[in-house]
């Protein structure tokens, strides 16, 4: 059979405290509804890339990569798809500069600059009823509306939809004449899709208890966030009923999936080079400060109290010891730069008057890591190991667990 209808506007549960749907369970949900494509649209990020690139492979569904940004000083929403890498990585880089704009804001906010920027190789919907072009029909400010159409049309030219949806929300039926007519008029192509929030109908008051629990609001409250029964991840059939007088723009999102071919691929995580005023190569650094640390520990806290030249060389040689096997160990497995940068920023956290975990999961059982000050605690005393943490037999990526207060201390 041809394949009817693609969702291309799906939050997983990486849209924060906002989806409820696992990307695994997506992935059985295309499958089961006998979907060749889906796209993941989570909210500002694309937190869930990978696991949805890994988690589809091993399906055959095809992935869509993509987000939903707020965009503009109204916060305003657009829905942007990567058509291939370049995309995707433009996509990163939107995404990004959203994030390190006015520091003193929580919101993220991309601005139409970097869109324009950054357009190449994206696929732009329009937001739905949270977009600019949306709210401007459903105001009455149909001059701003058609601005709003010509400045997405000049950013991405042939790669930009108008999206329809269809929630069974008064604001949706009150736009919808007012889209189609300009998509017509500015021979903007339509595009049918559902903003999913839950796998099932049925999930929906579970749901809008997150909502709620995201807010610090109460269910029986009106004034607050809300989505419909109707938000949910309907079949094709559904959809295709749904917009059965429009099948343009139910074809268009298969149209849309047709036109993206990118799949991300795993690549071994990049470390940054570890830079020194001295210059030295990184395991050099490493043992340097991992030594002068060690040092530090053991006259401020092992030996404070101890005289006898033969007792502290006694009690501190099972230190030196194991300090010389863990750097051994960690050079030979290529992590120097992981302890000096682990160790950079939680010093300077420290320096800062902002708290940091001692210490805990098995990156506590490392005598280097306790050199470092990236834990406070003594592993020979409790008796930590370290092959817990790093083990030459079973090669993987060293991770420290590491808890900083979100306040600094007065």
């Amino acid at each position: 059979m041809a394949q009817e209808f693609i969702h291309l506007h799906v939050h997983s549960a990486y849209s924060l405290a906002e989806g409820a749907i696992k990307v695994g369970d997506l992935v059985k949900l295309c499958s089961s509804h006998r979907m060749a494509a889906v796209a993941v649209t989570d909210t500002n990020n694309l937190f869930g890339a990978m696991e949805f690139a890994q988690a589809s492979s091993k399906s055959g569904v095809q992935p869509i990569f993509g987000c939903q940004i707020t965009i503009g000083d109204n916060d305003n929403q657009l829905v942007l798809l990567a058509q291939n890498e370049r995309g995707y990585k433009n996509i990163c880089k939107i995404i990004s500069k959203s994030y390190m704009g006015d520091i003193s804001s929580a919101d993220v906010t991309a601005t139409y600059e970097t869109l324009e920027q950054y357009s190449a190789g994206i696929i732009a919907l329009s937001g739905g009823m949270k977009g600019a072009i949306a709210q401007n029909v459903l105001h009455g400010q149909m001059e701003k509306a058609e601005q709003e159409i010509k400045r997405m049309k000049s950013i991405f030219k042939d790669t930009f939809y108008i999206e329809l949806q269809r929630h069974g929300l008064p604001d949706e039926n009150s736009a919808e004449e007012g889209l189609i007519e300009l998509a017509y008029a500015h021979d903007v192509p339509l595009v049918a899709t559902n903003d999913c929030y839950f796998r099932e109908r049925g999930a929906h008051e579970a749901h809008d208890a997150l909502l709620c629990i995201a807010e610090g609001r109460y269910i029986s409250e009106e004034d607050r966030r809300k989505v419909t029964p109707e938000h949910y991840f309907k079949s094709a059939k559904e959809m295709v009923e749904l917009f059965a007088d429009i099948p343009e723009a139910v074809q268009n999102t298969v149209v849309i999936a047709q036109r993206c071919s990118y799949l991300l691929k795993f690549i071994d995580p990049i470390l940054p080079p570890f830079e020194t005023e001295s210059k030295l190569p990184e395991p050099e650094e490493l043992a340097k400060q991992a030594k002068e640390g060690l040092q530090w520990r053991l006259d401020k806290f092992v030996l404070k109290e101890i005289t006898d030249k033969e007792e502290i060389e006694k009690i501190a040689k099972p230190y030196w010891d194991r300090l010389d096997f863990e750097l051994n160990v960690i050079n030979q497995m290529g992590f120097p730069g992981y302890f000096l940068i682990c160790s950079d920023f939680i010093k300077w956290s420290k320096e800062h008057n902002i708290p940091v975990g001692p210490g805990r999961g098995s990156g506590a059982g490392s005598i280097v890591a306790w050199s470092l000050k990236i834990t406070d605690l003594d592993p020979l005393e409790f008796g930590l190991l370290f092959e817990r943490f790093l083990n030459p037999e079973r090669v993987s990526m060293p991770d420290f667990d590491v808890d900083f207060c979100q306040d600094r201390l007065n």
